[in-house]
C-alpha cells in the first residue's frame, strides 16, 4: 500500500493578490526610479556634466520596458 505524502501548509501556493502586489511594488519602484533619473539628469546633473546627464537619460529610457516585464512576469501561470 503506497501512501501519498501529506501536504503541508508551506506547500500551499502564494495567493494571486500577494504576487500581484509584489509585482506592482516592483513596477512602481522601477518607474519611480525612471522619473527621478530624468528629473535629476535634466535639471541638476546637466549643469555639471552633460555626458553624465545623457547616460542617466539612457538608463531611464531602458527602465520602462524592464518594469513592464517585471510587472507581467509569471502572469500566465
Amino acid at each position: 500500500m503506497s501512501r501519498r505524502p501529506v501536504p503541508r501548509v508551506t506547500d500551499a501556493p502564494e495567493p494571486q493578490s500577494a504576487r500581484q502586489r509584489r509585482r506592482q511594488r516592483w513596477y512602481f519602484a522601477l518607474m519611480g526610479t525612471c522619473v527621478v533619473l530624468i528629473v535629476l539628469a535634466w535639471n541638476v546633473v546637466r549643469l555639471w556634466s552633460v555626458p553624465a546627464a545623457v547616460a542617466m537619460s539612457a538608463v531611464a529610457a531602458v527602465l520602462p520596458p524592464i518594469a513592464v516585464l517585471v510587472a507581467n512576469w509569471g502572469e500566465g501561470r
